[in-house]
């Protein structure tokens, strides 16, 4: 016999608060699929109907208005980009290729909504689509860390975090993932009590609510799979100085240790050299902005460290067995 469920009890007018989901093309299921699960769990803990969600996109509500997401699903679209009320709360939801369909009839629509007073989200990449219609700057904001180098680049006015979620006044942005679940969390809360939000996660089997200054990237130890105090601090150094990189004999100094000793340390735990990790570090970041910028492939030498295009393309090449040239070309072939 299935046990009672322990209703929460919360304030309501008696009136759901409406959250229209925008589909952008290639949305990843995921940061969606947690939003919404999220809400629905928020009505079905409090026994009451206080959230209810709406999915629209350019093309509108007809037999042929279907978003697929990244993983190839259809969703059929319920409203196009129309005139909501001001106390709805507005999520794009951005996946795959945002650049592409980020397009100006959307942007228009999202300026004038906000104009308006609607709050509005952005899940996963779709921080880029907000930032590009000018609703992020002079405002906190974060994005997927796969995302950070280009995002960076393209909107110096937007300052660029790498937090889980962030809420800035009425604007809201997550990292992707599962990060969806940490901002409704918070907005459940916000409304009608940490009670409720505790108990949506206790549904979701998630033990660890992450706040606003959590960091959406594993340690620096977790991710190379090494506990080393002064190894984890060079690498975190390495990561922060891509433009302008810092020689071995520099990064060695400023931990306490020899060259030779930085040499040894990096080859018995990553089985290469601190010049061989570095420029991996950097060659990273430039394929990240040479498949999601428009930026030349001099200002990419340039923004990764390497004075010389040659030498960049040298490189390059030496490790993706391609060109920058051709990478950016095979992209736009894609695109």
């Amino acid at each position: 016999m299935a046990e009672k469920r322990q209703i929460i009890e919360v304030k309501t007018d008696g009136k759901p608060k409406r959250i229209v989901f925008v589909l952008l093309e290639n949305f990843t299921l995921l940061c969606f699929s947690a939003a919404v699960e999220s809400l629905r769990l928020a009505n079905m803990m409090s026994g009451k109907p206080l959230y209810e969600w709406h999915l629209v996109g350019e093309m509108g509500a007809n037999d042929k208005s279907v978003v697929t997401c990244s993983a190839g699903i259809p969703f059929q679209l319920q409203g196009g980009l129309d005139e909501l009320s001001r106390d709805d709360i507005v999520m794009i939801c951005g996946g795959l290729e945002v650049q592409q369909v980020t397009t100006t009839k959307l942007m228009n629509w999202m300026r004038r909504e906000s104009r308006r007073g609607v709050q509005m989200g952005g899940l996963c990449t779709a921080a880029f689509t907000m930032a590009k219609a000018g609703l992020l700057d002079g405002r906190r904001a974060t994005i997927h860390w796969e995302n950070q180098d280009s995002f960076a680049e393209e909107f110096e006015d937007v300052e660029l975090t790498k937090s889980v979620f962030v809420m800035d006044g009425n604007r809201f942005t997550t990292a992707g993932g599962t990060a969806s679940i940490d901002l409704m969390l918070k907005i459940i809360a916000a409304e009608h009590g940490q009670d409720l939000a505790n108990s949506v996660a206790d549904q979701l089997i998630y033990s660890s609510i992450r706040t606003d200054q959590d960091s959406q990237r594993l340690s620096i130890p977790t991710r190379i799979g090494v506990r080393h105090p002064k190894l984890s601090l060079v690498i975190q150094m390495m990561e922060a100085n891509i433009e302008e990189p810092i020689s071995p004999g520099i990064l060695a100094k400023d931990v306490g240790m020899s060259t030779r000793q930085l040499e040894r340390l990096f080859r018995r735990y990553l089985s290469r050299s601190p010049k061989r990790y570095y420029m991996e570090l950097r060659l990273q970041k430039a394929r990240n902005l040479l498949i999601q910028t428009d930026m030349s492939v001099i200002n990419v030498a340039l923004a990764c460290g390497f004075a010389s295009p040659s030498h960049f393309s040298k490189c390059y090449r030496s490790h993706y067995d391609t060109t920058p040239y051709r990478e950016r070309g095979a992209h736009a072939g894609r695109g």
